[in-house]
């Protein structure tokens, strides 16, 4: 597993890797400059990401937010002090864990199972969120032509779905797909719904 470690402070980096230290198959990357902080990061390709910023400054903590938005990948920040709107805005960015005056050598391997495992617990939201926003879409592609085929040629609804099934059996596609032509057709031919 590889792991970036951000840390101005080389003294506190090594705290993070103290803790892990132990850890099997680890890869250690030690980050201390802020700036190209993202692509340093997109050239190590870490599996997770620890960010530790101590006492920072609203700028620091929106810039390091910038960072998580952009990585598709599980972001633990370690911070000395924190308000709400912090914390909100760090779950906004995409922060797996967001540590509030926690940073000790044996915490380190916890938090950082526990950023994986919401990381991924928000990506299976997401895909799944995804899916059932194609599959609306999906479904209102067919209704729409089925709204089409209605019209036109003064069918019923179940007439209408029936010939969208029979197309697409017959043409060996999926109801969307006849569904996404009927509809594309009736656009380019003028049709208003």
């Amino acid at each position: 597993m590889k792991v970036a470690v951000v840390d101005e402070s080389a003294a506190r980096a090594s705290i993070i890797v103290e803790g892990l230290a132990e850890l099997a198959g680890c890869e250690l990357f030690v980050l201390t400059d802020r700036r190209g902080l993202l692509s340093e990061i997109e050239k190590i390709a870490p599996d997770i990401v620890l960010i530790d910023l101590g006492n920072p400054s609203r700028d620091v903590l929106e810039e390091y937010f910038v960072v998580s938005r952009a990585l598709a990948r599980p972001i633990a920040m370690f911070v000395d002090e924190s308000d709400d709107d912090a914390i909100a805005a760090s779950i906004d960015a995409g922060v797996s864990a967001y540590v509030v005056d926690g940073l000790s050598a044996n915490r380190i391997r916890p938090l950082l199972d526990l950023a994986v495992r919401r990381f991924n617990a928000f990506a299976r939201l997401q895909t799944d969120l995804a899916e059932a926003k194609g599959k609306l879409a999906e479904r209102d592609t067919v209704d729409r032509a089925k709204r089409i085929l209605m019209d036109s040629k003064k069918v019923t609804e179940p007439e209408a779905y029936g010939e969208l099934r029979r197309k697409a059996m017959s043409s060996n596609k999926r109801i969307f797909e006849i569904a996404e032509a009927v509809v594309t057709a009736h656009e380019l031919m003028g049709g208003a719904e």
